[in-house]
C-alpha cells in the first residue's frame, strides 16, 4: 500500500467504501469514543469541519471500543449520540480496532507512517492523523491534542 487511497473501509452501514473517493482532499482520521473524557473533542472537530470543508477538508470518524469499552452501542446509537450532543456532520464509519492482531489494515498502515509516544501503538481514543492531498500521513497528534491546535496546519496544506 502506498497511500490512503489504496484502502477500503466499512461505512457505518457496514458497506465497503473505498478511500479513493477522498482523493485530492486533506483528511483528518480520528479514532473516537462516545463515553470518554475526551468525547467533547467532537465539538472542536465539528468546528474545524465547518470552517474548512469547503476548501477540501474531511474528517473521517472511526469509533473504537478498544479503550476501556468507551464506544459501546451500535452504529445507529453512536451516530445518534454524536448528532444530538455535538451536531457532527462529518463521515462516520463502522467501529474498528486500531491496535493488536485485529487492527484494521488502514490503521496498521497509518501507524507505520507516523509513530507516537508509544511507538506505533495508538495510546487512546481521539488520536488524530493528518493526511495530505496525495494520501500521505503528514502528522500524528495525540489524543489530548485539542482539535483547534490542528487548525494551524490546515491553511498551509489546503
Amino acid at each position: 500500500m502506498t497511500s490512503i487511497y489504496d484502502f477500503s473501509v466499512l461505512n457505518q452501514n457496514n458497506q465497503s467504501t473505498s478511500l479513493e473517493s477522498y482523493r485530492g482532499k486533506v483528511l483528518l482520521i480520528v479514532n473516537t469514543a462516545t463515553g470518554c473524557d475526551l468525547t467533547p473533542q467532537y465539538q472542536g472537530l465539528q468546528e474545524l469541519y465547518e470552517r474548512y470543508q469547503d476548501q477540501g477538508f474531511e474528517i473521517l470518524d472511526f469509533p473504537c471500543n478498544q479503550f476501556m469499552g468507551q464506544a459501546p452501542g451500535s452504529a445507529e446509537e453512536i451516530n445518534s449520540f454524536c448528532s444530538l450532543h455535538y451536531q457532527t456532520t462529518f463521515p462516520r464509519f463502522a467501529k474498528i480496532k486500531v491496535n493488536g492482531k485485529e487492527a484494521a489494515p488502514l490503521y496498521v498502515w497509518i501507524k507505520d507512517q507516523k509513530s507516537g509516544p508509544l511507538g506505533k501503538r495508538i495510546e487512546w481514543n481521539f488520536t488524530k492523523f493528518l493526511i495530505d492531498r496525495d494520501g500521505q500521513v503528514l502528522e500524528r497528534f495525540s489524543s489530548k491534542t485539542d482539535p483547534q491546535t490542528i487548525q494551524e496546519f490546515l491553511p498551509k496544506i489546503l
